[in-house]
């Protein structure tokens, strides 16, 4: 009887740590599935037009929530661009989602998802975005798309025209010598990457203000063409057409890269423009820049008087509204006043 009993109890010793095996292996199969994570792309090609967008979802493959924090995300290569840019990781649901900023030009961007001991890299397309909504021949992917962007390039505008105004003409930059040189300086150096190296260069104190983010010159796909020269829509080719230079007169600027705010200087905020047609001049389109805090100034540089080269000018915007020579006055009822005008860049805050 005894030696039945052993033999059982060695049956009974054997089927537990069998089901205790089966139980074990099953918890760490059921934890694994748990744990199976998939990374999905959210489309094939994402448009080059420089906003903020969700490229990827990260969720467990058999559902369950995932916690942000356990994610990360990181851009790790790319072909078609210059600095690598960001990633960054959003909770939607029980999905989480990588976003980056898009950019402006076609690349192809490698972004590596981590999640505890595991990652994986996933490559992310961009093509180029011709689109133009407002028809003014800017592409909306050069369009400043954030707020504080916008902010930014106003700031750094006025500004650097104002700086210009200021700086003895040893220091000045030598390519301005007439209004719509001023214009083109501030314009291009407001979309540069503004880092010591370049605050030297320019004569510039102490960089107080964040750069642009979205996109910085000449990192587009327009190169150094900064400026449209002819009229139309932004169409396919325009990039490489001769649609775009880096040199614009003042017509040109005010027609095909800003657009008309209205007549009434109330609506100017500092970094606006405000344009004349002079008929009697050589040059008869000429531009001003808004400055101060208050939009209660201007800054411009007279272009060539007579055999002189002309020279830089800051002035109260109350003064300049009582000019002695009233064709000089921004007043609706003086036909030679053509309006406050807007950096097509800039559109979207309206």
């Amino acid at each position: 009887m005894s030696i039945q009993l052993n033999g059982n109890r060695r049956w009974i010793v054997l089927l537990a740590a069998v089901l205790l095996a089966v139980g074990t292996f099953g918890a760490v199969w059921a934890r694994h599935r748990s744990q199976q994570v998939v990374v999905r792309s959210t489309a094939v090609v994402f448009p080059a037009d420089g906003r903020e967008r969700a490229v990827l979802q990260v969720r467990r493959l058999h559902g369950g929530s995932l916690e942000a924090d356990a994610v990360n995300a990181e851009v790790v290569a790319k072909v078609g661009g210059d600095d690598l840019g960001a990633a960054w990781v959003v909770r939607s649901g029980d999905t989480l989602e990588v976003w980056t900023r898009a950019p402006v030009k076609e690349e192809v961007r490698q972004i590596r998802v981590r999640w505890g001991r595991r990652a994986v890299v996933k490559e992310v397309r961009f093509a180029l975005d011709e689109a133009d909504r407002f028809g003014d021949g800017t592409p909306d992917a050069l369009r400043l798309h954030m707020a504080g962007d916008r902010a930014a390039f106003r700031q750094w505008f006025w500004k650097l025209a104002e700086l210009q105004a200021d700086l003895p003409d040893t220091e000045r930059a030598g390519e301005i010598q007439d209004c719509a040189a001023l214009l083109r300086y501030a314009y291009r150096e407001a979309l540069k990457f503004h880092d010591a190296e370049w605050a030297e260069a320019q004569h510039v104190g102490d960089v107080a203000f964040d750069s642009v983010q979205q996109w910085r010159y000449p990192q587009t796909m327009l190169g150094t063409g900064l400026f449209r020269v002819r009229p139309g829509p932004f169409v396919e080719g325009d990039e490489i057409s001769g649609a775009f230079a880096q040199f614009a007169d003042a017509h040109a600027l005010m027609e095909w890269n800003t657009y008309r705010v209205g007549r009434d200087l109330r609506a100017a905020k500092p970094g606006d423009l405000i344009f004349y047609r002079q008929l009697g001049q050589n040059s008869p389109y000429h531009s001003m820049v808004i400055t101060g805090s208050n939009a209660d100034w201007v800054v411009y540089h007279t272009g060539p008087i007579g055999k002189q080269r002309g020279e830089m000018r800051r002035m109260k915007l109350s003064d300049l509204l009582v000019h002695p020579d009233a064709r000089w006055r921004p007043l609706a009822e003086n036909s030679n006043f053509l309006g406050v005008f807007r950096w097509n860049v800039l559109r979207e805050e309206d």
